[in-house]
């Protein structure tokens, strides 16, 4: 007999991963939760993906920008809750620039009971801002939930996937052939 996987309510148990991106050009931008969302997909065609999780809370993110010698590069994270009515971040900027020795590094978490602290759908508000330089290294880590129910359409469209496979696409939710945010290319993605 199978078990059937542990439940509360109509969720299945969270999920927690960490993600990493590699950042191919300077970005400093918006990512939102239908982003974080759009980053573990599972085909459902050969040109449709959905999905895996339906909600998303984030933990921490973690941001290396990597500097030539001599020169400076800086990085930074912000939470501001989206500027969504009624709802307030503590707006605080996490930033820290380099000697142009060591990377510059930024290790922020979102306060307490702060909307990006608490799951989130997918929706195009925005979880936090980023900006850094090209090369930096992007560390996500996410608590995913998956409910019981029918899958998501992701955002953008796939090209000759396969349905069933699971697949990564960049961090700001465009499909990897075009995005910033790349993940691991030992990964399958879309």
């Amino acid at each position: 007999m199978i078990p059937h996987p542990p439940q509360i309510g109509n969720y299945l148990i969270d999920h927690k991963t960490r993600l990493r991106f590699v950042v191919t050009n300077a970005f400093n931008g918006a990512i939102t939760y239908q982003n974080l969302l759009d980053t573990i997909l599972v085909a459902m065609t050969t040109t449709t993906l959905a999905d895996l999780f339906h909600q998303v809370k984030i933990r921490k993110v973690e941001v290396w920008a990597i500097a030539a010698i001599g020169t400076p590069a800086s990085c930074s994270v912000q939470f501001n809750n989206g500027n969504i009515t009624g709802l307030f971040g503590d707006a605080k900027f996490h930033t820290d620039t380099s000697m142009g020795i060591e990377p510059a590094y930024v290790s922020a978490t979102p306060s307490p009971n702060s909307l990006p602290d608490l799951f989130q759908v997918s929706s195009g508000s925005t979880a936090f801002t980023l900006a850094c330089t090209a090369g930096s290294v992007v560390d996500v880590s996410l608590t995913f939930k998956q409910r019981n129910a029918a899958f998501i359409a992701a955002s953008n469209v796939g090209v000759a996937l396969t349905a069933g496979v699971l697949y990564f696409r960049g961090l700001d939710g465009i499909a990897s052939a075009t995005s910033d945010l790349l993940p691991p290319s030992n990964l399958s993605v879309a």
